[in-house]
């Protein structure tokens, strides 16, 4: 095991300074990465670590959460109201739509089926757009109108979205059943993960103010309670539906809102933290993809993809109606919702794990939408903001 985690880090450290030399995300080689040491290549990493990869893509997946949700003033997100809420839901429907129509087309799978493959495409990444529009409200560009706040509340709260609506769409796949109320009880889930993070964020606020810890300690216990969040929603979805990943998130919202100082230091820690769980993250999806599969449904699968983001931009335009933005902020909007990284690697082996027909296939076109929509949305973000947003002196 130690053997195989010297060169996961080796490896994937390398290839990702090589990419971002040539500009482009570093997740692009790490997941190469995980392609290349994989069981399907060179077969270097050991089983014991893939056994637990699931866990490990769950805990990288709340630690991206945490870090957005330390970043997301409560008040901005007040402010920039009706149009976030819409760009949470609209452009991911939309996208997932458009992909559950021609994914049967495409590749003779079901619907459902095709269903589940939408729920994990759709859904923005986080890994790519929030370290950007953290540089964008530093800096200054778009804030006026509060573009950045806009897009980093519409992108966290669109993630949980899709991710419940995949969950569904897997249990609607193990009962045999679909039920119109497990679509209803969405919002239900998302209101009472957003009262659970608030209740736990004030009581976190409180112990912080009471006993005075090290911050090193402070990240533990949180990331415990986050840990819980999971677990609770798990043991009570049969009773209540109960969105842990919003609570995570709204958890973190409510500690910058309640304790600001602590909030700014918390997110330097989890920025360290989310180094390696990056790289688990990614190596390990990387390392789950079968290339022969990706031989066979490349070029269907890249139509498929480019056809979903425009779907997806076009959902943005809609939700973007009758808001204050100019047609450049609209653009530059459509243009930061994308990447897809964070999400697609977190989820997207689980078909294939719970026995799916088609999960190979779904594997293998999460990790090609990786690899195409994160350097396009990242190179394309990087290069327009400064002639698409208004710096704001």
């Amino acid at each position: 095991m130690l053997l195989s985690a010297a060169l996961i880090i080796l490896t994937s450290l390398f290839l990702s300074q090589i990419f971002m030399k040539l500009k482009l995300p570093g997740i692009i080689g790490m997941l190469l990465s995980g392609i290349i040491l994989g069981p399907f290549v060179l077969n270097l990493i050991d089983p014991n670590i893939l056994n637990i990869s699931a866990d490990l893509r769950q805990i990288a997946l709340i630690v991206i959460l945490v870090r957005a949700g330390l970043s997301l003033d409560l008040e901005d997100l007040k402010k920039v109201g009706r149009p976030a809420i819409l760009l949470a839901f609209v452009p991911a429907t939309i996208e997932l739509i458009a992909i559950s129509l021609l994914a049967p087309i495409f590749f003779h799978i079901t619907y459902l089926e095709a269903l589940i493959l939408g729920s994990i495409v759709a859904a923005v990444s986080p890994a790519v757009v929030v370290p950007r529009m953290l540089k964008l409200m530093e800096t200054n560009y778009g804030v006026e109108k509060k573009v950045p706040q806009l897009i980093l509340a519409g992108a966290s709260i669109d993630d949980v979205y899709v991710i419940v609506l995949f969950a569904s769409f897997i249990q609607a796949y193990q009962t045999n059943s679909f039920s119109l109320l497990s679509i209803l009880l969405i919002p239900v889930s998302i209101v009472l993960g957003i009262i659970l993070g608030i209740i736990s964020g004030i009581l976190l606020v409180w112990f912080f103010k009471i006993f005075h810890i090290r911050d090193t300690l402070k990240v533990l216990i949180m990331f415990s309670v986050a840990f819980l969040f999971i677990v609770l929603e798990q043991n009570l979805s049969a009773f209540i539906p109960i969105s842990g990943l919003v609570a995570v998130i709204i958890l973190g919202g409510t500690i910058l809102k309640k304790y600001d100082i602590l909030a700014k230091r918390l997110v330097g820690k989890f920025e360290k933290i989310w180094v390696i769980a990056e790289i688990m993250l990614f190596v390990l999806v990387g390392a789950a993809v079968d290339i022969s599969v990706l031989v066979n449904v490349g070029l269907f699968s890249i139509l498929l993809i480019f056809i979903a983001l425009l779907f997806r931009m076009l959902g943005v335009w809609i939700a973007l109606i009758r808001t204050n933005l100019n047609q450049k902020e609209k653009l530059f909007v459509s243009i930061s919702y994308t990447p897809k990284a964070t999400v697609q690697a977190a989820i997207g082996a689980i078909p294939l794990s719970l026995g799916i027909a088609s999960g190979n296939l779904i594997l293998t076109i999460a990790v090609l939408a990786i690899i195409i929509t994160a350097p396009f949305g990242a190179i394309l973000m990087d290069k327009t903001y400064k002639k698409l947003l208004v710096l704001h002196k």
